[in-house]
């Protein structure tokens, strides 16, 4: 059992309930055997079968009994599973979207949406039937034996000695099956992720060519996956025998000894029926806990990642900080002593960083590759938990920039805008779902996407992002402004190379169409192009992780220091595109 399971909420009042069930269904069970032993032990004795209405009465019912306890266990288990799953992938998503795009990269976009999705229904289904079956197998057969030693401490000292061999065995192939369950899920995902790749790419890798070797690619992929799956097989069938083999042996052991008795007179018919009947019933939570565990691997390894995700360590949010309204050209931004450390990195990325800045403006971060660009765009967006940071708006300290009162106000354009599978009319309402058509057709206008939509066959219905229509790095970068431009509530702006993957003609058009964006607003505009600049009315040069110098392009190029020198090595030509 995973400790993950023991924070679900409502697995106190579960484990309660099925204690109970289980205590109920194992006096039923007990009574089941001894009612039908004494029904046949009365014919036996030559009894008229219509004095057996009692006994056979109290068998039925107890029957009966077990059928309702199950049906309701069912019940129970299918709708707190159902809860639970809900409830652990809402809990995943928050994590995943606080956690970034950083994080999603890093672990992979199919790794995460199986996870997400199928994932989750692995844990429901372990939920299902772990529990229960573990809850029978732990009171069950200890009542069964307890009953047994009244009745005949001999056969119950068989059944006990019996029973250490089959946790041994069940054991032993279950933690060969958990191996080659690990095994099979690591596949999986790399599976997922390559599948998701291999859509998101296909029209690139067809146009260079290269479909026909990443076909191979996945095919070598889903092969592994597929032997890991029939080795995982196999071991859950061997073990499967090894429960039915070593129960029936147990129990015709047991059997031959109660008919030795018999023949010796060392025990009547009617407690020898019962162990007998007894026996299997011992055996039984047992072996479908072996039978259901091997079904419920996938989930529990399912749960055991999603819980090393939930465990990352969350921002910390301050109480008592003062709540701020719309960012306005009257309001003050500070930062001091921001410094990132990442967990593989010997030494921060980000040192000893301070700046500040009031009202609305164009704010550029440059710097040679590597220089920390990226990353503080990750922390002004409160994807990244700073080492150490102090933000003041107003002058009143800020709980962090994953401060909700910091981030509904954000604007976030990577460089690769993502672009659900709907239609282009949802992917530019995607923000502000409730925009009048008026302001969508502006919004479209702005953006310079009224030729790319028309020559649509379906226009703004048409359906583009994975499955959809594939788009240019121009055009999707198109759909994002016009998210921004729709959007008019949200007055900072978070641009981390926005044009790094565009070719000069595309950007120009887009950087016409982007200036207008950024009057009135806040805007922190990460790039390597620094043609950018001169638009800037700030400018935040980074070198290894320091602020080297700020200023305006003309003030810093008049110093020949940090950034004269990138404008030098990129040829002196920041006037390229004005």
């Amino acid at each position: 059992m995973t400790k993950e399971i023991l924070n679900l909420k409502g697995i106190k009042g579960t484990l309660a309930f099925l204690f109970v069930l289980s205590l109920i269904q194992g006096a039923a069970i007990i009574m089941q055997a001894s009612m039908l032993a004494l029904g046949i032990t009365n014919l036996f004795n030559g009894e008229k079968l219509s004095n057996q209405f009692l006994p056979l009465l109290l068998f039925a019912a107890a029957y009966l009994v077990r059928q309702v306890l199950v049906f309701f266990r069912d019940k129970w288990m299918e709708r707190f599973a159902s809860d639970s799953g809900t409830a652990i992938r809402r809990e995943l998503l928050e994590k995943i979207f606080s956690l970034g795009p950083k994080f999603t990269q890093k672990e992979g976009t199919g790794s995460l949406v199986t996870m997400a999705l199928e994932g989750v229904t692995q844990v429901e289904t372990y939920l299902k039937l772990f529990l229960p079956k573990m809850m029978n197998m732990l009171l069950i057969p200890l009542m069964i034996v307890i009953y047994m030693f009244t009745l005949n401490p001999y056969s119950a000292g068989i059944v006990i000695l019996v029973l250490p061999i089959l946790i041994f065995f069940m054991a032993m192939l279950g933690i060969a099956a958990k191996r080659k369950a690990d095994k099979q899920y690591e596949s999986y995902q790399v599976l997922s992720n390559h599948f998701v790749d291999s859509l998101r790419g296909l029209e690139t890798l067809k146009l260079l060519g290269l479909s026909k070797d990443y076909d191979k690619n996945i095919g070598t992929v889903s092969e592994r996956y597929r032997k890991a799956t029939m080795s995982t097989l196999r071991v859950a069938f061997l073990s499967t025998f090894a429960l039915d083999f070593f129960t029936s042996l147990s129990i015709a052991i047991v059997a031959l000894f109660l008919g030795l008795n018999l023949m010796e007179g060392a025990i009547l018919l009617g407690p020898a029926l019962t162990i007998l009947i007894l026996a299997p019933e011992y055996f039984l939570p047992i072996r479908e806990f072996g039978t259901d565990y091997h079904a419920t691997l996938d989930g529990k390894n399912s749960m055991g990642a999603i819980g090393q995700i939930l465990a990352i360590p969350t921002r910390e949010q301050r109480s008592g900080t003062k709540s701020i309204g719309t960012w306005s050209a009257k309001d003050s931004l500070e930062v001091n002593d921001l410094a990132v450390i990442h967990d593989d990195a010997s030494q921060a990325s980000l040192q000893n960083m301070s700046f500040s800045w009031k009202g609305y403006g164009k704010i550029g971060i440059v710097g040679a590759s590597g220089a920390g660009k990226s990353t503080l765009i990750d922390v002004l967006s409160g994807f990244l938990t700073p080492a150490s940071c102090q933000v003041k708006v107003n002058g009143e300290i800020l709980a962090g920039f994953a401060a909700p009162a910091w981030q509904e106000q954000i604007l976030y354009i990577p460089q690769h805008p993502y672009l659900f599978n709907d239609t282009v009319r949802n992917n530019i309402l995607f923000y502000t779902p409730e925009a009048t058509e008026e302001a969508l057709q502006a919004a479209i206008d702005q953006a310079d996407l009224r030729q790319i939509i028309d020559s649509l066959p379906n226009g703004l219905e048409e359906k583009i992002g994975e499955g959809g229509r594939m788009l240019s790095g121009g055009q999707e970068q198109r759909v994002a402004l016009a998210r921004a431009f729709l959007d008019s509530s949200r007055k900072i702006l978070l641009f981390d190379e926005p044009t790094a993957h565009l070719d000069i003609e595309t950007e120009y058009e887009l950087k016409n169409n982007m200036l207008p964006l950024l009057d009135d607003h806040l805007v922190f505009f990460a790039t390597h192009r620094l043609h950018w600049m001169k638009n800037m009315d700030q400018i935040i040069v980074l070198d290894q992780g320091r602020i080297a110098e700020m200023g305006t392009h003309e003030d810093l190029m008049m110093k020949q220091g940090h950034y004269y020198q990138l404008v030098q090595n990129q040829g002196g030509k920041t006037e390229a595109i004005k």
